[in-house]
């Protein structure tokens, strides 16, 4: 039987645990599997692409477990009220190959990106950061906020969406969030000035350029999540040539990421390195450092692991017959097997007659 975890069941776990520690815990998970790099079989995502978006599976395993999400980013989406990212995502044992959790990964998508870009900034940004400026207030952006919140301390956000809704959307959101202050603002320009980090999660297909050179100040930590495939970028090329520039998985981020710019051999630090302490995030206080995110399937391996045991403990989701299971395992037809009509007895006398 596969553990199955609806929509309802997410919200469930959500409710119970809270969203922010939610993050904090995720977070810790992320860690522990980038602390076990090279235990895992790694490959970039399979991508198929199309004039309005994208849709890949992003697989990953280690000597225990096998995890896979489909996932697509299609930004027209919003034209007719759908979500730009979608998502379902299931671990199997890797010893039998037997499926042991389907769920939902939409939300859990929103989840891990904010869980691993606050766990990058721990790595690069300033210890003493408190204010960030959050450019793009769709759909992941209240996670963002959430997750600086809870594992930074940050405590102000500036604000900015072309989509003023978006804005008044997130504000309304995260209203009650004690010690939080959320101030919109009129451009970019005013969201990122003196701000000790800047988030950028825009959703259009394109080279766009969200951040320009003269807007980056000395010491800011730039966490890019919108650039997230080929075509798709938010910096200025500028800002890569001198940045401080950490990627999740190399041979992925270098087709997809906002290096896509760069020549093939420019520097790059690696996320796991600088986790494990083999590099440093940053090496000065005056550095720029530029969180490369394009999403890797390790994080999304940690969050099947950690749905698996959360909701195993709090008793949340249902078994489904996923896979079948027939009494004879070489007799696979038998489930489909025509039924044969049942034969019935007639009593004469003493001397049962058979009929058909």
């Amino acid at each position: 039987m596969t553990r199955f975890l609806d929509v309802n069941d997410i919200q469930t776990l959500l409710r119970q645990t809270g969203v922010a520690p939610f993050i904090r815990t995720l977070a810790d998970y992320v860690q522990d599997d980038y602390l076990r790099w090279h235990d895992f079989d790694k490959s970039a995502r399979v991508a198929n692409h199309s004039d309005n978006g994208v849709i890949e599976l992003m697989p990953v395993s280690d000597a225990r477990f096998y995890g896979f999400k489909y996932v697509n980013g299609h930004p027209v989406n919003t034209r007719h009220n759908l979500l730009t990212v979608m998502a379902f995502s299931a671990l199997a044992e890797v010893s039998t190959g037997y499926p042991l959790l389907l769920c939902e990964f939409t939300l859990m998508t929103a989840l891990r990106t904010a869980a691993t870009s606050a766990l990058a900034a721990r790595c690069q940004a300033r210890t003493d950061s408190r204010v960030m400026a959050l450019i793009g207030n769709g759909a992941q952006s209240e996670f963002q906020a959430l997750a600086f919140h809870e594992m930074l301390g940050i405590d102000e956000i500036r604000l900015y969406d072309v989509d003023q809704a978006a804005t008044a959307k997130l504000m309304r959101n995260l209203a009650g969030v004690p010690g939080l202050k959320l101030l919109p603002v009129a451009s970019v320009r005013d969201a990122v000035r003196g701000a000790d980090i800047v988030t950028t999660v825009t959703a259009d297909k394109t080279y766009a350029t969200i951040l320009t050179a003269d807007m980056i100040e000395p010491g800011m930590h730039l966490n890019a999540v919108g650039g997230d495939c080929p075509g798709k970028t938010e910096l200025d090329r500028d800002i890569l040539q001198t940045a401080r520039v950490m990627v999740e998985f190399e041979a992925q981020t270098r087709l997809e990421g906002e290096i896509q710019q760069m020549p093939a051999d420019s520097p790059v630090v690696h996320f796991w390195q600088v986790l494990a302490g083999q590099s440093a995030g940053r090496e000065s206080r005056e550095q720029v450092t530029v969180f490369d995110s394009v999403g890797f399937a390790l994080e999304d391996f940690s969050t099947l692991r950690y749905l698996r045991d959360l909701s195993q403990t709090a008793g949340v989701g249902k078994t489904i017959d996923l896979i079948p299971e027939p009494d004879d395992c070489k007799d696979l037809y038998s489930l489909v097997a025509p039924v044969l009509p049942v034969k019935t007895v007639k009593t004469v006398g003493i001397a049962p007659v058979c009929a058909v």
